[in-house]
């Protein structure tokens, strides 16, 4: 059964940081990142680890948002810097399966950027 589970959200001042873990099992997975939703918005991209290992951002990232992978875990992480209030969302893991392509998510963790 392919399982992703997250964690490391919550509220944190603008300017701060957090860092987002997403743990996977189950399965190889050729592709892994990171989606957000904010309030009232659709899902979007942050960034994902390609099947290439080259990691790609969205604009509204780059520069302060970092991504990184742990092959032998099966783990990919958000690192988020310089954390503004719009980057406030629920962030979801996103994987895709290396043998039938299928792509899984993960339950999703809030991340509130707030003074």
């Amino acid at each position: 059964q392919v399982q992703l589970v997250e964690s490391g959200g919550g509220l944190v001042q603008p300017g701060g940081s957090l860092r987002l873990s997403c743990a996977g099992s189950g399965s190889i997975f050729n592709v892994m990142g990171w989606y957000r939703q904010a309030p009232g918005k659709e899902r979007e991209l942050v960034g994902s680890f390609t099947s290439g290992g080259i990691p790609n951002y969205a604009n509204s990232v780059k520069g302060r948002f970092t991504i990184s992978r742990d092959y032998a875990t099966n783990t990919v992480y958000l690192q988020m810097n310089s954390l503004k209030p719009e980057d406030t969302a629920v962030y979801y893991c996103y994987a895709r399966q290396a043998v039938t392509n299928a792509a899984y998510w993960g339950q999703g963790t809030r991340v509130t950027v707030s003074s």
